[in-house]
């Protein structure tokens, strides 16, 4: 079993992830290896890495996170693929309760919960807008789409389904989305894991309005743009941008609506979720009509 935690210029993240990482990889058997896989082009997690022992260490200079995923699928040679994000940190028993959930049903990926914790105290706009909230069915749900930052991948069942992570997305996010979506439409199964969870740890400069705001444009934008490419034809693909429109027109008019609601009201909750669906609604018309936000850009040079 191979954990891939993939990293792009965070020294300090990756240096508090690994030793938590390896504790949780000594909790299986056999025990798992760790793998960092490094987005940047110079390299820059090398030093980091090779300060803990028995931590496999690949360069990925291809930009994107897509990249740095398949580079990860290509590294694993096990018969299971563990992703969590460097800026994450696992739960007592977090590896276990995944590889415990493959074991019961033998699915093909197994998908565990995510909470956040903040560097510092959240707006309270942000808190009452639930931007951070997440999903969290009970343990053996079936789902239909899920992130990388914290899933189990069955490698000889993904290998069957010819999946890889599609490189367009690399900067502009959604790949894990289209992955999974793909993986679940080709006959594959993702299962939820509720006791295997990893806690997201959000610094001060993700904790403000336009942060929130924009990552949840980003994620209408995404799944609209995921939508279309799954389309099939060129009818299909006219059908699934209507349909992603009318979703995006309707989202903007019922976050007008709690908007306007919580200003007569005084409720911050309804202005910001309100809010929430307004951005979200904008993004799903952006990627409807064809617009790809994107969220992973990279300094020149």
């Amino acid at each position: 079993m191979l954990v891939a935690v993939l990293t792009y210029r965070r020294p300090a993240d990756l240096a508090a992830a690994l030793p938590l990482l390896l504790e949780q990889a000594r909790t299986v058997d056999p025990p798992a290896t760790v793998l960092v896989v490094d987005n940047d082009p110079d390299g820059g997690a090398r030093a980091t890495v090779e300060a803990f022992g028995g931590v496999r260490y690949a360069h990925e200079p291809t930009p994107g996170i897509a990249a740095g995923r398949n580079r990860a699928l290509d590294e694993a040679d096990g018969d299971l693929l563990v992703f969590i994000d460097d800026d994450e940190r696992p739960s007592a028993g977090w590896l276990a309760a995944l590889v415990a959930t493959w074991e019961a049903t033998r699915p093909t990926g197994v998908v565990g919960p995510v909470v956040s914790e903040f560097a510092t105290e959240p707006d309270p706009w942000i808190v009452a807008g639930r931007f951070f909230e997440r999903r969290r069915p009970a343990t053996g749900t079936e789902v239909e789409v899920a992130a990388t930052n914290n899933l189990l991948l069955d490698l000889a069942a993904v290998r069957s389904l010819a999946l890889r992570f599609d490189e367009r997305f690399g900067l502009t996010g959604g790949s894990d989305t289209l992955f999974t979506r793909q993986l679940v439409r080709r006959g594959g199964r993702l299962v939820w894991c509720a006791e295997a969870g990893v806690v997201d740890v959000v610094p001060a400069d993700r904790l403000t309005r336009r942060w929130v705001l924009r990552r949840a444009f980003r994620s209408g934008n995404g799944a609209s743009v995921v939508e279309v490419e799954l389309a099939r034809g060129p009818g299909e693909h006219l059908r699934v941008r209507g349909r992603q429109l009318a979703r995006g027109l309707a989202r903007i008019g019922g976050g007008a609506v709690k908007v306007a609601a919580g200003w007569a009201t005084g409720s911050v909750a309804r202005r910001a979720s309100g809010t929430r669906n307004l951005a979200r609604g904008a993004g799903l018309v952006s990627g409807a009509v064809g617009h790809v936000f994107g969220e992973y850009g990279r300094p020149a040079g």
